[in-house]
């Protein structure tokens, strides 16, 4: 916190200096007014779009959230917990400064962190290195709760600007720079006590975040940090279709799919201390051209520690059994993240923007014993070390916007350049001690490495046909190509194929602005997403699961259509979705025994032939319900997902065409939100909110009929509560409780249970 401290100590003592007028910031134009009413689960009335011109000029927004209803609503300790109530948006958040909190969306659900996009102020946060759970999540921690302006959302893949990866949706947070001094500092905790099986513990989080920013002149200058030292509920449980010989203790249970899984300990069990640095320079070179510069810094040092159930002769034992082992383990990640943008927001004529950013694991290492004791709580020193360090990725995109006349152009002409490329380093050593903090390594166990390029040229035209009517034609053409793939298995070593496509994705939608309440618009498109470097080559052994990757995967194939029409009352606005995604040759991973009855999974991944989604979305909100200051909204999401054709099979023991009709995995039939809001007072906000989702299928041919239990995914409804106070201009103080009815449910792991949440926060 040094850097915080010196650079707090510069930016106070520059307000001294800063004696000319500010220039006015780039895409702060007073006369423009946001068109977006609602958002899911709140409501925005008439808020000035802060997006870069590009953004808004070529991302349609359907829902949207602002800072103030996010303190309002919120019990906010992460980024992703100010996206909560979005409509048809699930953040699976497991624990407070969970790296794997990975987004699903209406279509598509977790295990599909790369079928959706997050971007913030622009620079992608999306981690498209893979498509999981794991280390597929999105960079949530560059961004600090405390700068967070807006959230906007997109949804499917209907804007040329964005590559197939948009077939769930993209989400963009705006950021806020200053137009002077400005800066806060909050302390924030949490307590959930958490009883499942013999784990009976409350567990805490203790964050404190700072942020400071002033203006220079044309210069200006915004610093944040961020430290958690948390820690969290069981992740993971060592199961087995029978107790151990001479051990007591455990717990009888079945798995999902309705075999033997005795619960005889817990794993995972996570303490993690948490920082993030960000500093971010931005400089007007005129009224209307903005450069900026943001370095981030993420370091995360975690334990994760086992308990278990068992007993020999009166005393704790692990049993021999593996899951123990590589449930218990260190990790140390150190990732480095940089941008630049060039923009410009003249509102009229041209605009322009470009955007370069690198992501870098720099130090990525998971240490972990191989073996457990028989008879003793102990691990042997033999371990292995998971390695990431040497991945991450670089973009760069390249926009232009030709829209003279401004907002009431005939034409809005935008298009553009991209080109990424993702870089997968992941081998696993086996070392002779894993305890010490960086191991000595001797071979290689496994390695799973490779690379993938994409480069795309796109173009759309925004015809304002009459001012009610309004059409939206454009097309992107991507060349893909994965290579350098290496995998290593022991003594088996297999240099992977290069492989390339191409594709064209054209789009149109159509806008009419009916009256001035009703809008209605229908949209269509084609978009293709090709295959992550790790759904590629990612090869994992770890413990009791294994990751079978396929070097020939074929891209995900989509066509998506969406009506929408929405209907502005008085006091009330309501929005009806109606969506239909057709897709061929869709990227399915599944988990499955190794062998019938095993306790030993694997994960694979394979091409399914055929499958539709097919569903609605109602959004509501209203405000001065019954009583003035009460306001309400909510969202309810139906989905018929469902597998067409597939020429392979579910699993190793399904038999042929066992999906066909089935649902799709990870995703549920019908989901819903809602959050009231009372203020009796300008002072006070008070929130109840509530979300829901029906039981989730985890395999294709929907064999999974248990739910609720570990490594299902569970039915569920949670309500939250919230209340924000303000002292005055510079204090406010948040009381709140997520999981107030104490629901106890997995999603695939247990999920945390009844939260008390407090913070204190100091704005000037």
């Amino acid at each position: 916190m040094k850097l915080v401290t010196l650079l707090g100590a510069l930016l106070v003592a520059g307000t001294a200096r800063a004696q000319t007028p500010p220039t006015k910031p780039v895409g702060k134009d007073s006369t423009r007014r946001d068109t977006v009413a609602t958002l899911g689960g709140m409501r925005v009335t008439a808020d000035r779009d802060t997006r870069p011109a590009l953004t808004r000029l070529t991302m349609p927004v359907s829902a949207s959230v602002t800072a103030k209803r996010v303190e309002e609503t919120v019990n906010l300790m992460d980024t992703p917990d100010a996206v909560k109530y979005l409509p048809s948006v699930f953040i699976r958040k497991r624990n407070n400064g969970d790296t794997q909190a990975v987004m699903g969306t209406r279509v598509w659900g977790v295990s599909s962190s790369a079928r959706s996009l997050v971007f913030a102020d622009g620079v992608p946060l999306s981690a498209l290195i893979a498509n999981n759970n794991t280390i597929g999540g999105p960079r949530w921690g560059l961004v600090a709760p405390e700068e967070i302006d807006r959230v906007d959302m997109m949804y499917g893949p209907f804007s040329a600007a964005y590559p197939g990866n948009s077939m769930g949706a993209v989400m963009e947070i705006t950021t806020r720079l200053p137009d002077k001094f400005e800066g806060s500092i909050a302390q924030s905790q949490s307590l959930m006590p958490f009883d499942l099986y013999g784990t009976n513990t409350t567990y805490g989080t203790s964050q404190t975040s700072a942020r400071v920013a002033n203006r220079f002149g044309k210069l200006t200058v915004s610093l944040s940090g961020n430290y958690q030292d948390s820690k969290g509920q069981p992740l993971t449980y060592v199961t087995g279709a029978t107790f151990p010989a001479n051990t007591t203790g455990g717990y009888a249970a079945t798995n999902k799919l309705n075999a033997a899984a005795n619960v005889l300990g817990a794993t995972g069990l996570l303490h993690t201390q948490m920082t993030n640095a960000k500093i971010k320079l931005a400089y007007d070179i005129t009224p209307t051209m903005r450069a900026a510069y943001t370095y981030g810094f993420w370091q995360n040092d975690a334990d994760a520690g086992v308990e278990t159930y068992l007993a020999r002769t009166g005393a704790p034992s692990y049993a021999g059994l593996a899951g123990f082992a590589s449930g218990n383990y260190g990790l140390l990640q150190q990732h480095n993240a940089q941008s630049f943008s060039l923009r410009t927001d003249t509102k009229r004529d041209w605009d322009v923007e470009v955007v370069g950013t690198s992501y870098t694991m720099d130090t990525d290492r998971q240490r972990f014993p191989t073996t457990a004791a028989a008879t003793t709580p102990t691990f042997g020193d033999a371990g292995r070390v998971a390695v990431l360090s040497g991945t991450g990725w670089r973009t760069a995109d390249v926009k232009a916007a030709w829209h003279k006349g401004g907002a009431l152009a005939a034409h809005t002409v935008t298009f553009g350049a991209h080109v990424d490329q993702y870089t997968l380093s992941n081998p696993t050593y086996n070392t002779a001690n894993w305890r010490v903090s960086d191991p000595v390594t001797t071979t290689v166990a496994s390695q799973g490495d490779g690379k993938t390029r994409t480069t795309a040229l796109w173009v759309q035209d925004h015809w304002r046909i009459t001012p009610m009517l309004r059409l939206t034609l454009g097309g992107r053409y991507e060349q893909w190509r994965g290579f350098d793939g290496l995998n290593v298995n022991g003594s088996t070593r297999v240099t992977q194929p290069d492989v390339d496509a191409s594709r064209f994705s054209p789009k149109a939608s159509l806008a009419w602005t009916m009256s001035r309440d009703w809008t209605l618009s229908a949209s269509v498109a084609k978009a293709y997403r090709f295959a992550t470097a790790a759904e590629l080559y990612q090869l994992v052994t770890t413990g009791v699961t294994f990751t079978s990757p396929d070097p020939n995967l074929k891209p995900d194939n989509v066509l998506a259509s969406e009506v929408r029409i929405e209907h502005a009352f008085a006091r009330s606005r309501v929005q009806l979705a109606l969506f239909h995604d057709d897709v061929h040759d869709a990227i399915i991973s599944q988990f499955q025994p190794l062998v019938p009855g095993s306790q030993t999974f694997y994960s694979f991944i394979s091409n399914v032939d055929h499958v539709r989604a097919r569903g609605v979305e109602l959004v509501v909100s209203e405000h001065d319900v019954l009583i003035p200051g009460l306001e309400l909204s909510g969202s309810a999401t139906y989905l018929d997902a469902r597998t067409l054709a597939t020429s392979g099979r579910a699993s190793a023991t399904a038999p042929a065409n066992a999906a066909i009709g089935k649902q799709l995995p990870n995703i549920p039939e019908w989901r819903a939100n809602f959050v009231a809001t009372y203020r009796p007072v300008s002072k006070l906000a008070i929130s109840l909110g509530g979300r829901y989702s029906d039981a989730v299928w985890t395999t294709l041919d929907n064999a999974d009929l248990n739910p609720n239990v570990y490594q299902g995914f569970s039915a569920w409804f949670v309500a939250d509560a919230h209340a924000n106070y303000r002292f005055g201009t510079h204090v406010s103080a948040s009381l709140g409780a997520d999981n107030l009815l104490n629901r106890k449910y997995f999603l695939f792991h247990p999920f945390p249970q009844r939260t008390y949440s407090s913070s204190l926060k100091y704005t000037f």
